[in-house]
């Protein structure tokens, strides 16, 4: 049974999704409300690094992540230096979103933020009012618990077979599952 999503709720899809957007898919819900809910895909990682896409910003080997099919025009960030980057909002212990972006730009340039203590994002994930709801009640979607190891330290092509695991039960079996599988 899926519990009620909340902000820091991870999201799996369920094994059968065919979107290309979210298919095999961990999306972490960063805000959760009466008017919608953001997220941000963990596990698509482009090619692209962020000093290549933003101007003027220090050099750091990180790439960025797709985060979701709404708002392709925007970067967003979860790190996990809060002490640093003032007006970050807590997602989960030991995860925070955003913050002060010209801060982020001395730090890194100071290598007081190195790679593993930040993700970026292209886009977003985005749901209005009751729409992730349902979408769980119809099965899109499976709900688990974050932890800031899943975004720093998984390899993110492992992670939604890795979350899967973790829950044990049936959804280690769904784990196993060629991504291929089809219902007969």
């Amino acid at each position: 049974m899926n519990k009620a999503p909340k902000t820091g709720t991870l999201l799996l899809a369920e094994p059968f999704m065919l979107d290309p957007n979210f298919k095999r898919s961990a999306v972490l819900l960063v805000e959760h409300g009466s008017e919608g809910s953001i997220g941000f895909v963990l596990n698509r990682q482009t090619e692209i690094r962020v000093d290549e896409l933003i101007e003027d910003f220090p050099e750091i080997e990180a790439n960025i992540y797709y985060g979701g099919p709404v708002g392709t025009d925007t970067i967003h960030y979860l790190h996990c230096k809060r002490d640093l980057l003032e007006g970050s909002d807590e997602v989960c212990p030991g995860v925070f979103w955003g913050g002060d972006f010209e801060r982020l730009k001395f730090f890194i340039r100071q290598q007081l933020i190195l790679p593993q203590d930040i993700r970026f994002f292209l886009g977003y994930s985005g749901w209005s009012e009751d729409q992730l709801k349902e979408e769980l009640q119809s099965g899109s979607w499976v709900t688990a618990p974050m932890f800031a190891n899943y975004l720093f330290k998984s390899q993110p092509e492992n992670l939604w077979s890795q979350v899967m695991e973790n829950k044990g039960s049936a959804f280690s079996v769904i784990a196993q599952m060629d991504e291929e599988a089809h219902y007969n």
